[in-house]
């Protein structure tokens, strides 16, 4: 399934050298392949997880409407990348580490609902994460969050660990530097990352056809020695099929792997502008039905194992869980400045310590 530059060729590789992306699920919901690759228990955890990002998306979009959140970026329509990234993990061992739309993915990989509320009420309390939950807090810097990935793996690497690391970036992440140098020193190295790219063919005004002369993202890793694969990025099936490949590559110590997920997000770029102002019209509408709730709930449909009743129960259920979340986040007490800077320094650097005692004392 994954493949990489055939060095008997003797030429550039070609975009159309590039096998269609891989794809389980149509966009009915029929099963492409002979067997799935989650079975029916796994597949409604798996919904229930797209389910439960996507309402937390929306609930923060109407919280930040009302001037109770900072900026945001939604991830709505594109869960499944990040869900599907998460489910081959092991969470006791494998790293997540987001960009800032991948609110799907964190929550279950294991981030506390509150804690994502606080992050987006602009509480340094929301950027300390918790012990033990081996993932790093999500960045704002568009490709800033690669080489600490990278660094991160291969730290793992040589200590020994079998422990593989997710990062996650848009399309737009790759034209940076950032993308490069980390992407060139993890195939050097075979530090055990996993590059996933979420082509949304957009960046915010910006189409993906003039920030890149690629055909590709996925072929952006021929020239490191990485290999590379395209998925349909709205085919929970098939992104969780391509990382376990992925993460089986890795762990074998065969080095890194660039996915790129051709998706769409449904939602706006961020709470601050309106991407969807500079897109075609009809665009968004000619995405609607591969949205990858609708998908994995008409594939659920057929098994038996989706109806009215199964989804009102599941929706109640978040509901609940948002509600109780947000609760506790508005009930937090607003951050002392000394927890502002509890969880930067593993020292306290003397000139910032002065800074805090200064500020404590004219309180």
């Amino acid at each position: 399934m994954l493949h990489q530059v055939d060095a008997s060729r003797g030429f550039v590789l070609r975009a159309d050298d590039l096998p269609p992306p891989v794809q389980h699920l149509a966009v009915d919901g029929t099963l492409l392949v002979d067997t799935p690759v989650l079975d029916d228990d796994a597949a409604v955890a798996g919904l229930r997880a797209l389910l439960l990002g996507r309402r937390f998306d929306e609930r923060c979009v109407n919280l930040q409407r009302r001037g109770l959140m900072v900026t945001l970026a939604p991830g709505i329509g594109q869960e499944a990348c990040s869900v599907g990234s998460v489910i081959p993990l092991d969470r006791s061992r494998d790293w997540f580490v987001p960009q800032y739309r991948e609110a799907a993915g964190q929550l279950l990989h294991g981030l506390p609902l509150v804690q994502a509320f606080l992050w987006h009420m602009g509480s340094p309390l929301g950027f300390f994460i918790p012990p033990g939950l081996k993932m790093l807090p999500f960045n704002a810097a568009v490709a800033g969050q690669i080489p600490h990935a990278v660094g991160l793996a291969w730290g793992l690497r040589l200590r020994g660990e079998d422990s593989v690391v997710v990062v996650h970036f848009g399309e737009g992440a790759t034209s940076q530097g950032d993308f490069h140098e980390a992407i060139n020193l993890a195939g050097v190295q075979k530090a055990p990352v996993i590059f996933f790219c979420q082509n949304n063919d957009w960046a915010i005004s910006t189409p993906r056809e003039i920030q890149t002369a690629a055909a590709t993202i996925a072929q952006k890793g021929i020239a490191y020695g990485v290999p590379a694969v395209q998925v349909d990025g709205n085919d929970l099936f098939a992104v969780v099929a391509v990382m376990r490949e992925a993460v089986a590559r890795a762990r074998r110590g065969e080095g890194p792997t660039l996915i790129e997920g051709l998706t769409y997000r449904l939602g706006m770029h961020t709470t601050a502008d309106d991407g969807a102002r500079c897109e075609p019209p009809g665009l968004r509408d000619r995405w609607r039905p591969k949205d990858p709730l609708l998908r994995l709930q008409k594939y659920l449909g057929r098994r038996g194992r989706w109806n009215e009743a199964i989804e009102k129960a599941m929706e109640d259920e978040i509901t609940a869980a948002l509600d109780a979340a947000w609760a506790e986040a508005q009930a937090t007490p607003p951050n002392t400045v000394a927890e502002s800077l509890a969880h930067v320094f593993a020292e306290m650097p003397a000139r910032w310590a002065e800074q805090q005692r200064r500020i404590e004392e004219a309180r």
